[in-house]
């Protein structure tokens, strides 16, 4: 869909794969941090902390096939497709290996994915929050059994309620309000849209499918790695978990504190840090500065 494109917020268009992805780099230096956003996300979401990335070395944002201001792309898609395309986008923008990546969520696992596939690209990893393939083996079995009657074609209306998109602007609205002006108008109305909702739900509806393909790539290269844990559970949370006791929902943070712990734990330079008071959804728009300086700390080994 060449002719979807609005106003891109920042950077510019390259041509990958017969689709145009926006990357947005600025900086100068080696390695590369380069961000991956979460399911519907966009790279915009990590502006604040790639801006001050860019006064240590070179930070790129940019947005895969289908999400953000990318062409759009049938959805969900492989993450040796994701992480093809990056590797080649990364190639065509002219910016060299190795790679910081910092991945969000579903952007973690790609992250995990593209250093198992290719190793020697890659010299250090910080994982917000991210998706893993043993997620579930660590959580409370009600919670479980919730995710496996989830249906991604259900999961959002052709319209959403008035006062639910008023609910998600005033939350976009209050996380974003250091953002620079006009990127956060955009991102606030692009955030609240149910096309955006529906991306997050499609680009995530095969997880199991992701989980086997990082399962079969081999053991994680002993880069540094850290692993951002959020203790709190933020309203975003509490909107799509309508009907989840909180004490269920305390025991999910248990679960995954401990997953993180042992993916810390699976490489010789890896910590789990936790980040209180903010939920999986809020951290990179509320702590800034727990991503900051875990990218700060890494380049710094």
């Amino acid at each position: 869909m060449k002719d979807y494109q609005p106003t891109l917020p920042l950077g510019r268009f390259y041509e990958v794969g017969g689709r145009r992805l926006p990357l947005h780099r600025s900086g100068d230096g080696s390695p590369a941090v380069v961000f991956l956003p979460g399911a519907g996300s966009s790279g915009m979401d990590f502006l604040n902390v790639q801006e001050r990335a860019a006064e240590l070395t070179t930070s790129v944002l940019y947005d895969r096939a289908g999400t953000g201001w990318s062409d759009r792309a049938e959805l969900p898609r492989t993450s040796t497709e994701v992480t093809d395309e990056l590797r080649e986008l990364l190639r065509v923008a002219g910016v060299p290996a190795p790679y910081l990546l910092v991945g969000h969520s579903l952007g973690g696992l790609y992250a995990r994915h593209y250093a198992q596939r290719f190793p020697g690209e890659v010299s250090g990893l910080v994982l917000v929050e991210p998706e893993h393939e043993d997620y579930d083996a660590y959580m409370p079995p009600k919670l479980v059994e919730t995710w496996a009657e989830w249906d991604p074609d259900q999961a959002v209306p052709d319209e959403l309620p008035d006062e639910v998109i008023q609910f998600y602007r005033g939350l976009f609205t209050q996380v974003l309000a250091d953002w620079p002006a006009a990127t956060r108008e955009l991102l606030v109305e692009r955030h609240v849209s149910p096309e955006w909702i529906g991306i997050g739900a499609q680009e995530a509806a095969n997880r199991y499918q992701l989980h086997d393909e990082v399962r079969g790539a081999g053991r994680l290269p002993d880069v540094p790695l850290i692993v951002l844990t959020a203790t709190g559970i933020d309203a975003f949370k509490e909107a799509v978990s309508q009907g989840t006791p909180e004490s269920l929902l305390r025991e999910e943070i248990d679960g995954k504190r401990r997953l993180y712990d042992a993916l810390a734990a699976s490489v010789s330079r890896g910590e789990n840090r936790l980040v209180d008071d903010v939920g999986h959804a809020s951290i990179i728009f509320r702590r800034p500065d727990a991503v900051f300086q875990a990218i700060h700390d890494l380049l710094n080994r």
